[in-house]
């Protein structure tokens, strides 16, 4: 049966990695993020694989909007099966110099739109079939990085909320994991000076779509992921 995904944030780099690696196994995918042209194009190539694609233009600090961005999902594919809380935006501000309106942005578009995310998505696998739902972290997620308090904040939160929202929800068989990306990811059509010192987008797609297909009697609550040099 083909699953009907939800990537909220998606852009250049990973989330358009994880986009097509689930088109690729079939899924339909609601596309959320602000640059609709963008959006309209990564669909259109959606609906050549074995899955589709659905732009949908969300401003995802707002929960209206988010609302409004389900029901088209729903209305074109049905109930939500995985959501992807990718979606994250903060300066690099110290203590000094961060202000509250950029650590209330690095909070809205982080933790406050995964909840609201979650918030839609949850109820529709609460349905006996399950589903999954994944959450983006960083190295920040479990180390503070120097001069960067708002997206150190915004990703410990939203790490908190994924391994709450997993204890709550694992009983009714909704997978919750929460991935680390603890190293640099290799940005789209850009060249970098050793390929092993970065995480390849695409390889972490295929960890995100193993969480998926993970068969309940042994669930990834965290999962850390890094360039091999970094491993020890």
């Amino acid at each position: 049966m083909a699953r009907t995904a939800v990537i909220a944030g998606v852009g250049p780099g990973l989330g358009e990695s994880i986009a097509r690696r689930f088109a690729a196994e079939g899924c339909r995918v609601g596309l959320f993020a602000r640059s609709e042209s963008y959006l309209d194009d990564l669909a259109a190539e959606l609906d050549e694989t074995a899955g589709a694609g659905l732009a949908v233009p969300t401003d995802l600090t707002d929960p209206a909007a988010i609302a409004d961005g389900f029901a088209a999902v729903r209305e074109a594919f049905g109930p939500v099966d995985v959501l992807v809380n990718h979606a994250s935006a903060a300066s690099w501000d110290g203590l000094t110099d961060i202000s509250a309106e950029s650590l209330d942005r690095a909070l809205a578009v982080g933790p406050k739109a995964a909840l609201h995310c979650s918030q839609e998505a949850v109820p529709d696998m609460l349905d006996g079939d399950g589903g999954t739902v994944i959450f983006t972290g960083a190295t920040t997620s479990v180390r503070g990085r120097e001069g960067a308090v708002g997206f150190s904040a915004a990703k410990f939160a939203c790490r908190g909320m994924a391994e709450s929202m997993a204890r709550e929800l694992g009983p009714e068989g909704i997978h919750v994991a929460h991935v680390v990306l603890d190293g640099m990811i290799r940005p789209p059509d850009a060249e970098v000076e050793n390929d092993a010192d970065s995480l390849d987008p695409d390889a972490i797609a295929d960890s995100y779509w193993h969480l998926v297909e993970q068969d309940e009697s042994a669930w990834t609550l965290e999962l850390d992921l890094r360039p091999h040099v970094e491993a020890f």
